[in-house]
């Protein structure tokens, strides 16, 4: 079941579900594609037909950002709880050592990619890095002749919202992996370049704080969660 906020569906499920349906995709003849919207992402689809497209028509919407949580509050019809990008691939990318899966991960700056896959297969013993390739290639056809000749079964795609949902659409066929997930900047906590904010912040939903006190020019990108709110409350009204 999904809850729709501003027109994005989120599917209505756990942290634990996910990852079950990650593996049930990715288990499954033909490509599949998950992604994880936050505010920001919901407010990017609203204003690009294209986007909002290659959201809605994903196997997988993730609830990421809790933002989103208190969005699906605002309007009455409350989620199960968040499911952070991150938390999702860490669990899948267990299941898959588990079971000898491969890993192609695509995107980040030259070097990143490189870098993360040598900390997963430390940190995931049994799970298999296909390859890598980063985020700075003009031509898609290159990039998905190396993924369908490493023979992936999922493919981390990090490109940053809305171009990696775009692309995960119109290439999923072509990339003959099972599955490919949405992750934005994942590689470079992956890969030890960005640190994730503690634990207490994540607990509280507040890594957006913790980013933001890091970074204070991310402060045009972090005004989209006040606007997300006032356009889920305007919602909320036209729904009565």
């Amino acid at each position: 079941m999904r809850i729709e906020i501003l027109g994005v569906g989120f599917d209505n499920i756990t942290a634990e579900q996910a990852v079950s349906e990650g593996v049930r995709l990715m288990n499954t003849p033909g490509a599949h594609y998950a992604v994880t919207p936050n505010p920001e992402i919901v407010e990017v689809c609203r204003a690009d037909p294209e986007a909002m497209e290659a959201v809605r028509n994903a196997d997988l919407v993730l609830a990421d950002g809790i933002g989103i949580i208190y969005g699906a509050k605002i309007l009455g019809t409350p989620l199960k709880g968040r499911v952070t990008g991150i938390g999702f691939a860490q669990g899948l990318m267990a299941q898959m050592a588990q079971n000898g899966k491969s890993l192609f991960l695509l995107g980040a700056k030259p070097g990143v990619a490189e870098k993360a896959g040598e900390r997963l297969r430390r940190q995931y013993p049994g799970l298999r890095i296909a390859g890598v390739h980063d985020g700075y290639f003009q031509e898609d056809g290159p990039v998905l002749e190396e993924i369908r000749a490493s023979g992936a079964d999922v493919v981390f795609v990090c490109l940053g919202a809305p171009k990696q949902e775009k692309w995960m659409r119109a290439n999923g066929e072509a990339s003959g992996a099972r599955l490919l997930v949405g992750l934005g900047g994942c590689l470079d906590v992956f890969s030890g370049e960005v640190q994730r904010a503690p634990e207490v912040f994540q607990r509280l939903g507040l890594e957006w704080l913790h980013r933001l006190a890091k970074h204070p020019s991310r402060i045009g990108r972090m005004m989209k969660l006040p606007l997300f709110l006032l356009h889920t409350a305007g919602e909320k009204r036209r729904r009565k």
